[in-house]
């Protein structure tokens, strides 16, 4: 090799290693910022590792659960999602809503108030629950990557009253965004969350005699004869590079006239049917409906999934939420709606489907929803 060869090479290796530490700096500055939260310390780790939900350094789900099925990886799945051009996963008109005066509740009343995705408004047994709020941001850790539908972001954090409790299913970031959590601080009692999530609170400066922090199958009593059971989810978690570090979790509230089941996001498994078996009849049943595809069946539910859930768990009605907001799959952003309503009606099963901001009574079973989704291009 000649002198000039070497010295190209030389300068060749420079460049590229300094483009590599670059890349790596960057992401390391990146993934360190407040938003991202951190994995659990010290004896919250101690008490993730004592978990019987926790082997081989993570949370597990109940039944053997792949991230993706099919024959496209991980990379083919996100070119297929950020580069492959599929019709109406975005509505081109806007997502119709109702604007509540929320700040001027009656906290008495039992309601339900939806704001889209995953986010809502409930009152029952005289408390006020704010679950999963994303209402200040993106469905992501940067403002330009899965934005809100137009329309479906008319509630801020500005608009929330003031809650007993902050429910947090898990941590990805369409179910728990920083922003949002930041602005209403000052106005969240506590915080309900499941077993490692309580870091990011912690280290976003809540206190942590305020975080009611749980596993699988343990419960909080919540005063006035009031208690939140933590119960199995079929999904997965995290923020940044280390994946599983907290666990996902469904939830039910049982007040002493309502059992409330909040299902955050899960694949179909049999534990719908094990905590229809533990509780009994469940008054409202939320659970997900949306941003499915074949390709991850096992961590979100097809829409008739959904209805056989909610047979499973023996609930009286269901509300479908996880869509209407953002586009996190590759489905028409109206399908969710349709195929529950059409299954929904074959099995008989009770369904509420309100707009963005509508109030549900959840006492009044004859209150009739329309299916505002139709004619919405």
């Amino acid at each position: 090799m000649n002198p000039r060869t070497k010295k190209i090479l030389k300068r060749t290796m420079i460049i590229a290693l300094s483009i590599i530490f670059v890349i790596v700096i960057t992401t390391v500055v990146f993934i360190n910022q407040a938003n991202f939260g951190h994995t659990p310390t010290g004896e919250r780790k101690q008490r993730v590792e004592h978990s019987p939900n926790y082997k081989d350094g993570k949370f597990q789900n109940l039944s053997y659960t792949p991230q993706l099925t099919g024959d496209k990886n991980m990379i083919q799945t996100l070119y297929d999602f950020l580069f492959v051009k599929h019709n109406r996963v975005k509505p081109k008109d806007k997502i119709p809503s109702v604007k509540t005066d929320l700040l001027h509740l009656d906290k008495s009343q039992d309601i339900f108030v939806w704001f889209g995705h995953s986010s809502y408004l409930m009152q029952v047994g005289g408390k006020r629950f704010l679950v999963d709020p994303v209402l200040d941001g993106a469905a992501s850790p940067v403002s330009f990557i899965n934005k809100p539908f137009a329309g479906a972001d008319i509630y801020k954090s500005e608009d929330i009253p003031e809650v007993d409790y902050l429910v947090i299913s898990h941590d990805h970031w369409d179910h728990l965004d920083y922003s949002s959590v930041m602005k209403l601080k000052e106005r969240i009692g506590k915080v309900i969350c499941s077993l490692g999530v309580g870091e990011h609170f912690e280290r976003w400066g809540f206190d942590p005699a305020n975080i009611i922090e749980l596993d699988w199958n343990e419960s909080a009593n919540l005063g006035d004869g009031s208690t939140v059971y933590c119960l199995p989810a079929r999904h997965f978690s995290g923020r940044g590079l280390s994946p599983n570090q907290s666990i996902w979790a469904s939830y039910l509230i049982q007040t002493t006239d309502m059992k409330v089941y909040i299902g955050g996001d899960s694949g179909y498994d049999t534990h719908f049917a094990k905590i229809g078996e533990q509780f009994g009849n469940i008054d409202i049943a939320i659970l997900e409906n949306g941003q499915y595809d074949a390709g991850w069946k096992y961590i979100h539910m097809m829409p008739e999934e959904v209805v056989q859930a909610g047979k499973d768990l023996h609930a009286d009605r269901v509300i479908p939420v996880h869509s209407s907001k953002f586009a996190l799959s590759v489905h028409e952003w109206d399908q969710p709606l349709k195929r529950i309503a059409a299954a929904a009606k074959t099995e008989g099963l009770p369904i509420l489907t309100p707009m963005i901001g509508e109030v549900v009574d959840l006492n009044d079973s004859t209150q009739v929803f329309n299916e505002w989704w139709v004619g919405i291009e």
